[in-house]
């Protein structure tokens, strides 16, 4: 039991039922955000509020086009929004985190010891340090 219970209690089990919960709940809302906002927008540029009834008959099969429109409109339609609320602003937001952290440290090249950018010999080996710009 105790196997279990270190099992369950493990950090990464955790974040991932998290990430799984919040990622069901996103999906949720794009979801509406598309079937209830940029749908009907479209509906109403175009004229046609659903595509699902489009069809033509081949020797008595019925082939519904209209319902593949509709997929690929919510698929172009998600795909759009999940760049560019999610994507576009996460990238802007880890660019922004990286230049922030800009090294301070550089490793020696004969000793491979952290020492500062701005030195001109290693602490450590005493080598020559390339200038760094």
């Amino acid at each position: 039991m105790s196997g279990f219970k270190t099992f369950l209690m493990r950090g990464n089990l955790v974040q991932m039922a998290v990430a799984f919960v919040l990622g069901v709940t996103f999906a949720a809302l794009v979801t509406a955000l598309v079937a209830d906002l940029f749908t009907p927008l479209i509906a109403a540029i175009i004229g046609q509020p659903n595509f699902g009834s489009l069809f033509f008959t081949i020797n008595h099969s019925k082939f519904l086009y209209g319902s593949v429109i509709n997929a690929v409109i919510t698929f172009v339609l998600v795909a759009a929004v999940l760049y560019f609320v999610v994507v576009v602003p996460y990238q802007a937001m880890v660019a922004r985190t990286q230049k922030q952290q800009d090294p301070t440290t550089k490793a020696c090249p004969e000793c491979l010891s952290e020492i500062p950018l701005k030195a001109s010999r290693c602490a450590f080996c005493t080598a020559v340090q390339p200038v760094t710009t």
